[in-house]
């Protein structure tokens, strides 16, 4: 049967994924003061910076509507939808919501909302597991079970040069700020099973807190040969180091670089590193 992976654009696709038609992805959109930026692919990344680092406010996303979800979903017989975390974005919701209309007015395919309780590349490893399962031919309903086990397995974890979005978010408190930035701390941080953010460790230096993330990241990983993705903002080099840790871990298998998008320039910032194996 044939068969669709729409993904709202905090899914930071590779090259690879960009060329498949079988992916397609379903923007958010950024405002940051007066300006607004579509997530769609054409967004410009070093203009979306700018205008965080200019303004005093937090930047505001809003999610795609139902009926740009539902827009979609005459495109193949099954449709596989991955969100960002419920916990962090209303498009889960909103995929939700369209699955529901669709019903209703009486549509046929079948539909399946993931709710990644993740983002960026933990959305990434989603998506490459469902072409994996589906590619392989089996039946819509082992697709949905096996990949609802692979959100539950799959881990997720990210440092950030920078932490004035945690901050202007209200997810860092100005006092916690001022300490980590006076005294150069880096944050590692990571995802609860429910997709919310925690705090994991914290590193004197950019590089002392990837090396954590990375030797955390191998301690975890259940079984050696596991994919991961490396998601970078604006630093590839900074993801090529991150590379070469995990390599020299010898827990992974194939290791992917892909930069950030628009949604998750937002959450890393300039400078931020998401992995998710």
């Amino acid at each position: 049967m044939s068969y669709r992976i729409l993904c709202d654009s905090c899914t930071d696709f590779t090259p690879e994924m960009e060329a498949d038609s079988r992916f397609v992805r379903i923007p958010l959109v950024i405002h940051v003061g007066d300006q607004t930026f579509s997530d769609d692919g054409t967004l410009e990344q070093a203009a979306l910076l700018q205008a965080m680092k200019n303004s005093r406010t937090a930047p505001k996303t809003a999610c795609p509507s139902p009926a740009q979800y539902i827009s979609h979903f005459d495109s193949a017989e099954d449709l596989y939808l991955i969100t960002l975390s419920q916990r962090l974005s209303a498009s889960c919701d909103a995929a939700l919501q369209a699955v529901k209309l669709y019903r209703e007015e009486g549509g046929r395919h079948n539909v399946h909302v993931f709710n990644s309780r993740s983002a960026s590349a933990g959305q990434v490893q989603i998506a490459l597991k469902i072409r994996e399962l589906a590619g392989a031919g089996l039946p819509f309903e082992e697709v949905v079970a096996r990949g609802e086990a692979y959100i539950q397995e799959m881990d997720t974890m990210f440092v950030l040069e920078n932490l004035d979005n945690l901050r202007k978010n209200g997810r860092l408190s100005l006092v916690q700020s001022l300490v980590t930035g006076s005294l150069r701390i880096k944050l590692l941080m990571g995802a609860t099973p429910e997709g919310e953010i925690v705090k994991l460790g914290q590193g004197l230096s950019e590089a002392q807190a990837l090396r954590k993330m990375v030797a955390k990241a191998a301690e975890r990983v259940a079984q050696a040969g596991r994919r991961l993705v490396i998601s970078h903002c604006n630093c590839y080099e900074r993801a090529l180091f991150v590379k070469t840790l995990a390599e020299n871990t010898g827990r992974f298998g194939e290791i992917l670089v892909t930069a950030t998008g628009g949604i998750s320039t937002v959450y890393a910032y300039d400078g931020g590193i998401v992995i998710a194996y």
